[in-house]
């Protein structure tokens, strides 16, 4: 059986709390969820996506987005698929925006949008460039306009989860590093187990035990962000070790800790 193409770069950033990564891939990403706000573009292949709209598609040439906190995921049409993101933590999309809308942000997950495709593409040029600092800020600030302006999630989203699930939800994103077991979080709930993960599985799109999982893989991600060490992290978001760190943060995000590490020096 021949190995899945999977070509992933941690990009260097010149704006702080703004990352940018450059993916080729056949991979199939599992539901999961960032921090940051993400605009990207899809440069090459397709890919059908779960998220917080349900359902939906994107080709080369459309625009990507994802929501802080949006559970989602991943899958090649036919073939890999590829693409350039921006990550920007909630602090500065809130920051820069503050004037154009009130209350949360809600982008949509994709748009066939050739202007902003354009300025996604050249924002993640323009970050890479120590020369650029300047005209970095002002592609950024144009891409959240066109996204703002045009691209506000305005139609039906994913109800919100139930009372159990919102506690359990609650409970585990208190404490991820911590070790507590189905039995022990469903009678939390007041609910069966059974209940628990049918509810999980229907407002959040995977299991208790999953969800803890990616949480962990945010925190350590924030902690090597912070400059901690890999075994360090990987202790401090409670994975056993840091193997299952590194299989755990590839899986979810396409690239290994230890270069997403390097890329934030």
């Amino acid at each position: 059986m021949s190995q899945k193409l999977h070509q992933a770069e941690q990009l260097h950033s010149t704006l702080p709390d703004v990352e940018a990564l450059s993916l080729l891939s056949e991979h199939s990403f599992p539901r999961h969820a960032h921090d940051q706000f993400g605009i990207g573009v899809l440069t090459a292949g397709a890919q059908k996506s779960w998220s917080g709209a349900g359902t939906v598609e994107a080709a080369a040439g459309d625009v990507i987005m994802v929501n802080p906190g949006e559970v989602h995921d991943g899958t090649p049409i036919g073939g890999p698929r590829g693409w350039r993101i921006v990550y920007l933590e909630p602090g500065v999309v809130l920051r820069e925006l503050a004037a154009e809308f009130d209350g949360d942000a809600v982008f949509r997950p994709v748009a066939r949008d050739q202007v902003l495709a354009a300025q996604v593409a050249k924002l993640v040029e323009a970050l890479q460039s120590p020369v650029s600092g300047s005209a970095a800020e002002e592609l950024l600030l144009a891409c959240l306009v066109g996204v703002v302006r045009r691209h506000r999630l305005s139609g039906p989203r994913l109800p919100p989860a139930s009372p159990s699930v919102a506690r359990a939800l609650a409970w585990i994103e208190a404490a991820p590093d911590a070790e507590v077991s189905l039995s022990e979080l469903a009678a939390a709930c007041d609910v069966s187990r059974f209940q628990l993960i049918r509810g999980f599985l229907r407002d959040v799109g995977t299991t208790p035990h999953a969800y803890r999982i990616q949480l962990r893989v945010r925190l350590a991600r924030r902690h090597l962000r912070q400059g901690h060490a890999l075994a360090e992290a990987a202790q401090l978001a409670g994975f056993a070790d840091q193997s299952h760190l590194t299989r755990a943060f590839l899986r979810q995000f396409g690239i290994t800790p230890g270069r997403y590490r390097d890329a934030m020096r």
